[in-house]
């Protein structure tokens, strides 16, 4: 066949020439503010994106599996570890669920033990993995005693004659990590940072077994953006390369043996990207330290999702959430992933939570392919732009964090805090005004649902060092508001928000799907109705239902004369919302007495935790 270019009867169209079409349909429009968009990693994302655009992005030059991996550890697949986690309170029974999950997809284990464990023995851990291969199953370990868990899995490989350099696993030491979150090392700096070296040498015939865990998903618990959560995560990583190297070990043999555990967000293709521009830059960030080998600057990633979206109220939607989510980590291609149990952030998941957790995964495999193709997110022109926006946003604050010391440095300054309260807090803020939607929660409620009680917030110590990072929910003040709803139900009956529905139908009907769904985010019982063929026949109906909160849903024009009547007759009986805010009669409204209104400009937390005050119903906060 005759080789031609696909369209290549079309002449070319330049940049140029597409955005002055595109203004033109705009008419009038200003570009910027209708199409362009800025992300809350403080960049700008345009709204559409051309090859021309990557012609100075040096990563876009390297195959998968060549330094500096941004396209992946692997060269022709994008195979990973499907792992569950177990929380050992036996070690028959925990044995048990391994073997079972064993031959249900899983391949990784990671077994969780409790802190106030006793002393594990070899014999202990013997028995928890009877009949686990250590050459061909991954085992991981959270422990109090990482050191002694290395040993033992090291004693144990030689006992059944594994192949040392076969056995994969870890154990989750993070003295950083740990002194982030709970303002205190465990013994001291010097004792936690020279345990360090003791787990090197322990590890020396381990090649695959990393006893060093960057829980880096700590920043996004605290609500951190992703251009921190990068930053801080290779500034901490750093550190732990200066100490190791400072005390006379080679970065050749360092680097292997530490292991990313970061997590995954709802916000799809900018999830991706972080991945990989997380590999470019600890690649970079290891050969700066005089390596050899450009096979040791690989980047070994854990991921597990994110825990700060998730909710208690319409749960199922986390399902929704965590698939999207490890799509976004498999494609970006993570190590091992760890999929969250729909329930997992209110209760201990269950053989249907975690059977679904787990398939999630097997069908994104098994089903869709997702490890056939390494990098397929390559040459797209949106996702490797975003890709280098974060390498080049992390990589100026990391040095901002090195030029004030350091991460040690910088956390006990109270300079990375700041920083992820900071992007918290306006997190927190896209919440309340919706403009970050968290269904079930700020937006879209099923009304018809209650819950019996709410997760316990875990704080730190008070006599902390220093002030930590407190992981949360961003779902959580919502869902207080709400919980307070259905505790108050119980001992009395359940608020209701009664639709006046009048006049424009188009209008009214809108306004009272605006108003349902406002107020049914606290939890109110939504009472609405088809539309009044007069304000008489509305208020004397209002009057019989007797609810707590009477929302006037009707247009701008007609507000002008049904508004205040509707007020007159109803205020001293019951609490009056307008839903809508028609500009020219505010004031005249409000002079009349008028103080509740509802729009899409509200603070939907603010407001309803006035109509929770006004209705005399305490939020526990």
């Amino acid at each position: 066949m005759e080789n031609k270019k696909l369209f290549n009867e079309f002449p070319p169209v330049s940049t140029e020439a597409w955005k002055e079409k595109i203004i033109k349909d705009l008419k009038g429009a200003d570009y910027d503010r209708k199409l362009t968009w800025k992300t809350g990693e403080g960049f700008t994302v345009q709204p559409f994106y051309r090859q021309e655009d990557l012609a100075n992005f040096s990563h876009t030059t390297t195959a998968p599996g060549q330094f500096p991996f941004v396209r992946g550890n692997q060269k022709q697949h994008n195979t990973w570890l499907v792992r569950q986690d177990i929380l050992v309170e036996d070690m028959t029974s925990a044995n048990a669920k391994a073997q079972d999950i064993k031959l249900k997809g899983v391949d990784s284990l990671g077994f969780i033990f409790k802190c106030d464990a006793a002393s594990i023995t070899e014999n202990d851990v013997e028995a928890l993995l009877k009949d686990i291969r250590l050459d061909l199953m991954e085992v991981n370990f959270r422990t109090l005693k990482p050191l002694e868990m290395v040993k033992t899995i090291d004693s144990l490989a030689k006992k059944y004659n594994r192949d040392l350099e076969k056995v994969k696993g870890s154990v989750s030491y993070d003295p950083l990590g740990t002194y982030t979150t709970c303002g205190k090392f465990i013994s001291s700096f010097a004792d936690d940072m020279h345990l360090l070296l003791d787990l090197h040498k322990a590890t020396l015939h381990l090649p695959q077994f990393q006893y060093l865990t960057v829980n880096s998903h700590l920043f996004n618990s605290a609500g951190s953006g992703i251009v921190s959560e990068l930053a801080f995560t290779l500034a901490m990583g750093a550190e732990y390369l200066t100490y190791l190297t400072d005390n006379g070990l080679f970065i050749d043999d360092v680097a292997p043996h530490i292991r990313f555990h970061m997590a995954v967000g709802s916000d799809y293709f900018m999830e991706i990207a972080k991945f990989r521009a997380a590999r470019y830059l600890w690649a970079k960030l290891v050969n700066a330290y005089g390596l050899s080998n450009s096979e040791n600057a690989k980047m070994h990633i854990h991921c597990s999702n994110a825990t700060w979206n998730k909710t208690v109220y319409d749960p199922y939607v986390n399902m929704l959430r965590t698939t999207t989510e490890s799509m976004s980590a498999i494609l970006a291609g993570v190590d091992s992933l760890t999929v969250l149990p729909y329930n997992a952030v209110y209760e201990k998941g269950t053989i249907f939570s975690e059977r679904i957790a787990r398939n999630q995964q097997l069908v994104l495999k098994g089903e869709s392919y997702f490890d056939k193709i390494a990098d397929p997110v390559a040459g797209s022109y949106y996702i490797e732009t975003l890709t280098n926006e974060l390498i080049q946003n992390a990589w100026k604050l990391f040095l901002e964090i090195d030029e004030a010391g350091g991460y040690l440095k910088a956390l006990k300054a109270g300079i990375i805090q700041a920083k992820v309260k900071t992007e918290a807090a306006q997190k927190d803020m896209d919440i309340a005004f919706r403009k970050k939607a968290i269904l079930g929660t700020n937006q879209y409620p099923n009304i018809n649902e209650q819950v019996n009680s709410l997760p316990e917030t875990i704080l730190a110590k008070v006599d902390t060092e220093i002030e930590t990072l407190k992981p949360y929910r961003g779902a959580e003040k919502m869902e207080k508001l709400r919980f307070s709803t259905d505790v108050y139900a119980k001992a009395n009956h359940r608020p209701v928000a009664w639709m006046f529905t009048f006049g424009n139908l188009a209008m009214r009907k809108a306004r009272a799907q605006f108003a349902g769904n406002f107020f049914g985010c606290a939890g109110y019982k939504i009472e609405d109705n088809n539309g009044f063929k007069d304000l008489e026949q509305g208020i004397k109906a209002a009057l019989a239902a007797k609810p707590e909160i009477v929302v006037i849903c009707s247009g701008d024009e007609e507000y002008a004369t049904i508004a205040l009547p509707i007020f007159e007759a109803l205020n001293k009986e019951t609490v009056v919302v307008l839903a809508g805010y028609p500009a020219d009669l505010m004031e005249q409204l409000k002079a009349a007495g008028m103080q509740h209104f509802i729009h899409v400009k509200s603070n939907l937390l603010e407001k309803l935790t006035e109509f929770q005050q006004l209705l005399g119903i305490s939020i526990n906060q």
